[in-house]
């Protein structure tokens, strides 16, 4: 019998709270295979970078209006997507496909005239290693991921053991794909994370090529780091540092 590991590593969350939030509007995207997402979106303000936000493996854009309203307040743009699955995004998840997600969305951000060295790659959790991908396929002006993993395996390997290692193999491997990055890269880490181990946060960074930085956020864990104050100052600090 066959081990449906698509099954394991996404947990669609359908629904979408409410309306867009203030200041963003709903879009909805095309992939390469004709998959319709949906997403929201608010323009960067003048002198400002856009972030492609790749949310976690058990979450939608809904869960991140918060995180993502205080980094538009700050003048960024945001172009937050939902997987194939998730939200009101049509289809079925899968580590190509969403990597395929990943290039409609940003297809869609250069579209409306943001041109690549105003666009950073931002993901959380499983959505880290998506943007990695990503900033290895399309050109942009810098990577930020938040409270993720060097590959799905050894994150398995802590909470189920090492047969679940085994089966996920090098599904999302970014600690091979970081070091070939040729833009400056942001590793944040909640010290306190309870689901993608600290250490992991720190090898991957140790794997990336300078520019790069470590915000370490203290007490935070895996769901509510993107709530710290500390964590929006460093991402705005760092997107303006990638444009100038």
């Amino acid at each position: 019998m066959q081990i449906p590991v698509d099954r394991l590593i996404f947990l669609p969350h359908p629904l979408v709270a409410g309306v867009a939030p203030p200041g963003f509007g709903d879009a909805w995207i095309t992939t390469g295979d004709g998959v319709r997402l949906h997403a929201w979106r608010a323009p960067a303000s003048p002198g400002h970078a856009t972030l492609v936000w790749s949310h976690g493996n058990a979450n939608n854009i809904s869960n991140r209006a918060e995180p993502m309203m205080a980094l538009a307040e700050r003048g960024l743009g945001v172009l937050a997507y939902d997987y194939r699955g998730y939200g009101r995004s049509e289809g079925r998840p899968s580590e190509a496909g969403v990597y395929r997600d990943a290039l409609a969305a940003y297809d869609a951000e250069r579209a409306h005239g943001t041109p690549a060295e105003r666009i950073i790659c931002f993901g959380e959790s499983l959505g880290g290693a998506v943007s990695i991908y990503l900033a290895t396929a399309r050109p942009c002006a810098g990577v930020a991921v938040v409270a993720t993993f060097t590959s799905l395996a050894p994150v398995a390997r802590v909470h189920y053991g090492p047969l679940a290692a085994a089966v996920l193999g090098s599904r999302f491997d970014s600690l091979t794909r970081v070091a070939t990055l040729q833009v400056p890269i942001l590793v944040a880490h909640g010290d306190r994370d309870e689901i993608v181990p600290f250490a992991l946060g720190e090898e991957l960074f140790v794997a990336a090529s300078e520019p790069k930085r470590f915000v370490v956020v203290q007490g935070a864990g895996h769901n509510d780091v993107l709530g710290a104050p500390e964590l929006i100052d460093a991402v705005t600090r760092f997107a303006a540092d990638c444009i100038r």
